[in-house]
């Protein structure tokens, strides 16, 4: 095989999956369930294959799937943000990319055992991160997959991070149920993620998905998708235990995500819902982004590191690295029928 081939691909008993270099991002999968059913849980965007992709940034070129984010997050201007953010919300960094270098760039294909995909990506000189490397490997008893991500850092640093999986909805409204395991606290962004597309009341807290506050003094049950309104929005679950789950009522089936809660003490969920007009989201991309991460909502390095209210609330925002001891943590996607 030829070390720029843009995609590669596995097949195995219960399933068969395809990797892109852009991003190591990780779509289609197709997973073959236990009772013959075919299906295919991960998202891809619409514009993928349009005329005119190729100019836009790299992690929107050709989004997909599932993918890490070293650093994750991107730093947004602190106007019209509640003082306790806007006093710890700093520039963005020189050089400063979407959900970092891992989310934006191409990855080389590295020799792995059979039955596996490994890639890897050197970081520019002035980072603090050496390099990424990404492991993929299926699960040959069950429509399962394996992943590994590992960071090499050539200084001890602190960095926001997070894992970055986007699953497709069914269209019909209500038609797919999130189900989180337990957790401490949900909290709403503090602001707008999309002007003119939001839904949730900014910087609340709530207990249960399905009864998150909205702008209109009511609450939205979060747990059905996709929900009725266009709307871009985030929620963030604070002391996630490392377990969530779509279930896909309208195609049958249940597909469940594990992680690290020890690497990853939130989750991010990114409620796309045709929320974002301007191109080339065109108000038709509709996902769910179930990211475990550590980081106070995606908001860029320098606010992570700064002492901003998810911190203050005893919540991790970014994770120590050390160039003594590689850092690797382990997660699954794995499918079944209901």
């Amino acid at each position: 095989m030829k070390s720029g081939e843009d995609y590669r691909g596995l097949g195995w008993a219960h399933g068969a999956l395809t990797v892109q270099r852009l991003g190591a991002m990780l779509a289609p999968v197709t997973f073959l369930l236990a009772n013959g059913q075919q299906i295919s849980p991960m998202h891809v965007a619409p514009w993928a294959n349009e005329p005119g992709a190729e100019v836009l940034p790299g992690i929107l070129r050709r989004l997909r799937g599932e993918w890490p984010c070293v650093p994750f997050g991107y730093s947004v201007p602190a106007q019209g943000w509640p003082e306790n953010w806007a006093c710890v919300m700093g520039p963005p960094e020189p050089g400063e990319e979407v959900h970092g270098h891992s989310s934006n760039h191409d990855w080389t294909w590295r020799d792995s055992k059979s039955g596996s995909l490994s890639l890897m990506l050197a970081y520019p000189q002035g980072s603090p991160v050496e390099y990424v490397e990404r492991t993929i490997t299926p699960d040959p008893s069950s429509p399962a997959i394996d992943l590994e991500l590992k960071i090499v850092v050539r200084r001890a640093c602190r960095l926001p991070i997070g894992l970055h999986p986007v699953f497709r909805l069914p269209f019909e409204t209500g038609g797919a149920t999130l189900e989180l395991g337990g957790f401490d606290e949900g909290r709403t962004y503090p602001h707008d993620v999309e002007p003119g597309a939001a839904l949730f009341a900014p910087d609340r807290t709530f207990s249960e998905l399905t009864a998150v506050p909205s702008r209109t003094g009511k609450v939205v049950d979060a747990s059905r998708l996709p929900l009725a309104a266009a709307t871009e929005e985030l929620l963030q679950i604070e002391g996630a235990d490392g377990m969530a789950a779509l279930v896909n009522h309208e195609e049958g089936y249940r597909v469940a995500l594990s992680w690290q809660k020890e690497h990853f003490p939130s989750l991010l969920l990114w409620y796309s819902n045709r929320g974002r007009k301007a191109a080339p989201w065109n108000g038709r991309h509709v996902a769910i982004g179930i990211e475990p991460i550590c980081s106070p909502f995606g908001l860029g390095p320098a606010t992570a590191l700064a002492d901003n209210p998810v911190a203050q609330s005893g919540i991790a925002t970014a994770l120590e690295f050390s160039p003594e001891k590689p850092f690797v943590t382990r997660y699954r996607i794995e499918a079944s029928a209901l």
